[in-house]
């Protein structure tokens, strides 16, 4: 363990097999191509809207919703202070409970680990639980590589392994699809369906119904995520809304975990604050359909073998900063998702990673660290209006809208565009120096011989087209304000002002600032 966490001499780096946390585009250049699509985006409005609406309405039934959200940060933040304590802890109880805790750094060793264990029973197929972080470490990809075939049997999952498609939402994987789109996969690579399907959402689910019942009666390997790991019994559990999760707990003989360390809760008791958070904050239901808790092996009762893979993959080194521990609160119920016009208008997709929406803004880069200015995770921060509504839903209190803010002053520290660099520097030493702004302002009516149609500046010279292009910049008035205050005009509208008792402060004149 200690190799994972690092050490004081020895800080942990980002790791160099990140699995499907990063794209192969910016989200500017992903996000302009899905604007376009016209399905997506009304699927994207109608699910979102629907959720959230679902969400208010729970929550509003409790009075200490607020009181739930401060208590679930303290947890997580108790968590990531006491990282290498309880994940010790955690192992010992699994361990005398008969289960093995394997350790992986990064998306590669966790692939490798999950393969040689499901190679040991001499199995070729598994059945495997809706989970980020399988999702994460691209093990799907890992396991065929291996010649292992891994069949997804969350509903939304399954439409998307079956669609040959990517997921583009925490919870619900398929949300970018509608049921005409969803009848057409299951019609394409179901057995025993054809044209009689209709687009009902009760026979779409009885096909998938029967499509996976002779899979989970035959698998004798499963693999699942985790909610959440208690340190102090070594529980783990799953929190679910389709009873697939419960089919591929208990009926097959090997069961394989794979959990971020980051899940870890301190106590069992901890579960009283996190079974009010999530299912409200995800689902928007007071309290999800299925909710299942293990600690190791019983006999006669499950899985005879149980292992749990703990994974890094970049964790320990968000750890070391303030905007990573905060991002490794998160619980991925999905409402900042719900919540932001951002992600409604782009989609996951755009995001590139496993993570997207805001959370994923500012996850993925701390798992992942940002190599360049052209690495595609660089344009994650500034995929945000900063309009803060995903702060006020998040379960746990996480400043998203503060921490997408840092992140872009990071980036710009680290990775200075050159043109853009020298322009910013000379704005900040022009707003820094009252002299040169007063002359700067003198010369701000020259502008106007930029003028287009209707007051605006239509094109500006050179490079800074591109902000033209696409914004409107107003034609800049005829005189300053400081000017105008100095009309006849302006002294009219005060000494009317006066007459009516308005309060009012007579600025500084340009002559007296430059004094100063």
């Amino acid at each position: 363990m200690s190799i994972l966490l690092g050490t004081p001499s020895m800080p942990p780096r980002a790791p160099k097999d990140v699995g499907h946390l990063r794209g192969d585009r910016s989200f500017q250049k992903a996000a302009h191509v899905d604007l376009y699509n016209a399905t997506q985006r009304r699927n994207l409005h109608k699910a979102t809207h629907t959720i959230r609406a679902k969400r208010a309405n729970v929550i509003s039934e409790i009075d200490d919703w607020e009181d739930l959200r401060e208590a679930g940060s303290g947890i997580k933040r108790d968590v990531m202070a006491r990282m290498p304590e309880l994940l010790e802890q955690f192992e010992a109880a699994v361990t005398a409970r008969g289960g093995h805790v394997h350790w992986a750094r990064d998306a590669k060793e966790a692939g490798e680990i999950v393969t040689e264990l499901v190679k040991e029973t001499g199995e070729t197929n598994v059945v495997k639980i809706k989970s980020m972080a399988t999702m994460e470490i691209g093990l799907n990809d890992q396991l065929r590589d291996a010649g292992i075939s891994a069949r997804e049997t969350d509903l939304a999952e399954l439409i998307v392994q079956l669609g040959h498609d990517r997921p583009s939402h925490i919870l619900v994987p398929a949300i970018h699809r509608n049921r005409a789109e969803i009848r057409d996969i299951f019609i394409k690579e179901m057995p025993h369906t054809d044209d009689s399907l209709s687009t009902e959402p009760a026979e779409l689910a009885e096909a998938s119904r029967l499509f996976l019942r002779k899979q989970f009666m035959e698998a004798k390997v499963a693999i699942s995520g985790a909610n959440f790991g208690v340190a102090e019994t070594g529980t783990v559990a799953i929190v679910e809304s389709e009873g697939n999760g419960r089919m591929c707990l208990t009926l097959p003989e090997t069961l394989i975990s794979v959990m971020g360390i980051e899940k870890l809760l301190p106590t069992y008791e901890d579960f009283e604050v996190f079974l009010q958070l999530l299912p409200r904050s995800s689902t928007g239901e007071r309290m999800n359909p299925y909710t299942s808790l293990w600690s190791g092996v019983t006999e006669g009762d499950g899985p005879k073998n149980f292992h749990i893979v703990l994974v890094d993959n970049g964790r320990t080194a968000a750890l070391s900063n303030e905007i990573g521990r905060e991002a490794l609160k998160c619980i991925r119920c999905s409402a900042c998702l719900n919540v932001c016009p951002v992600y409604e208008r782009a989609g996951g997709h755009a995001y590139g990673s496993t993570y997207p929406g805001p959370i994923g803004a500012i996850l993925t880069p701390q798992l992942t660290g940002i190599d360049s200015a052209h690495d595609p995770n660089a344009s994650l921060p500034y995929a945000s209006s900063l309009c803060g509504a995903c702060f006020e839903v998040c379960p746990v209190r996480i400043d998203i809208p503060s921490a997408l803010l840092e992140l872009r002053h990071q980036k710009i520290e680290s990775h200075k565009p050159k043109i853009e660099g020298v322009i910013m520097g000379a704005m900040g030493l022009t707003f820094g120096n009252q002299m040169i702004w007063s002359n700067v302002t003198k010369m701000v009516a020259l502008g106007r011989v930029l003028g287009g149609f209707n007051g605006k500046i239509t094109h500006l010279p050179s490079f800074l087209a591109g902000w033209t292009d696409i914004r409107d910049t107003a034609v800049p008035p005829k005189k300053s304000f400081r000017k105008w205050f100095n009309s006849d005009e302006a002294k009219d509208l005060l000494a009317k002002s006066r007459a009516e008792g308005i309060p009012h402060t007579t600025p500084k004149t340009e002559s007296q600032e430059e004094a100063q």
